[in-house]
């Protein structure tokens, strides 16, 4: 399939991009060119688009003031993807046009991202859409999704290990606790109080508030000598790694990780488009056996609003762009 075989032959968009980095209001709604696809590429017709914490640093130039990526005059927002493949590049055979996918865009330094109309993204980012799911809901799966499967598979722990996980009631934690009982892993779960119930849903065996005095002692008071290795979600950091077992395991994804004192081995996961195991997670979702959930919806105009409301904090699950 040739990337001039399309669905649509519209040839200019609507995207939602950052010219100067700051707040909400740096957020603007700009019409461009609908982009091509190359070799191993497929276009995307967008449905949905989540919007996540990662937006909101890049909106405001703090990951170029980090050295995580290079300041550019036109910088593209959103990672997440729901829509229908709406051309092919050459050498793509595993997709057509008219399919219903999600994808991930992993790239930090570019024009457009999947705040848009059309997105074009490499076919090995793309996976088959979750059947009966709304593409809404299904936009939410992605990137977080493939961040806490991915933690999990460096912390590498046997079935039956505790695993404490942080900012369990957030979009990456509560995708590990439930990912983490499928793997047969005991859960402690740390979230806001008025959350334990939703986290116990998710398959938590024991539950910490997170604004407990002492982490690591009610921790290690439930699961006596520490947790076998630790999830960090919510960038607790020192008091999350003290709750681990000498010689476990602990992997940040929301701030550096501390040093691997005792043994522990300690990393950062940053995140990997990786259309196979996003493949294993629609079908998860599909199966029901993964909870997808959305904050809210906003046509893309309202870009910048939900900018704002995921600042205000509060919300449980993403709030989700509607081109």
């Amino acid at each position: 399939m040739s990337a001039t075989t399309a669905m649509s032959a519209t040839t200019v968009m609507r995207a939602a991009v950052v010219r100067v980095p700051g707040g909400p209001e740096a957020v603007r709604l700009t019409r461009v060119p609908v982009p091509a696809p190359g070799p191993g590429q497929v276009r995307i017709r967008v449905a949905a688009a989540a919007v996540n914490p990662v937006d909101l640093l890049t909106r405001s130039g703090a990951l170029v003031a980090a050295g995580r990526m290079a300041p550019r005059a036109t910088t593209g927002l959103g990672w997440d993807v729901a829509g229908t493949v709406d051309a092919t590049g050459p050498s793509v055979t595993a997709l057509a046009v008219g399919d219903e996918v999600i994808g991930l865009r992993d790239l930090l330094d570019v024009s457009l991202g999947t705040y848009a109309e059309y997105v074009v993204l490499d076919a090995t980012a793309v996976a088959p859409a979750p059947e009966g799911q709304p593409s809404a809901a299904a936009a939410t799966l992605p990137l977080n999704g493939l961040t806490a499967w991915q933690s999990l598979a460096a912390l590498d722990l046997p079935p039956g290990a505790p695993l404490l996980v942080t900012g369990a009631a957030g979009a990456v934690g509560g995708y590990a606790v439930e990912l983490a009982a499928l793997r047969g892993l005991r859960v402690v779960a740390v979230a806001g109080a008025a959350d334990e119930g939703l986290v116990r849903g998710f398959g938590a065996e024991w539950f910490v508030p997170r604004d407990v005095p002492d982490l690591a002692a009610a921790v290690r008071s439930a699961v006596p000598g520490g947790a076998a290795g630790a999830l960090d979600a919510a960038g607790v950091g020192l008091p999350a790694l003290a709750a681990v077992r000498g010689g476990g395991a602990f992997v940040a994804v929301a701030a550096d990780a501390p040093p691997g004192l005792r043994g522990i081995r300690s990393r950062n996961h940053w995140i990997a488009a990786d259309g196979a195991d996003l493949g294993r997670l629609s079908a998860l979702a599909a199966a029901g056996r993964l909870t997808l959930r959305v904050a809210g919806t906003l046509p893309l105009a309202r870009a910048a609003e939900a900018h704002t409301r995921l600042a205000a904090g509060g919300l449980r699950g993403r709030l989700v762009l509607v081109p």
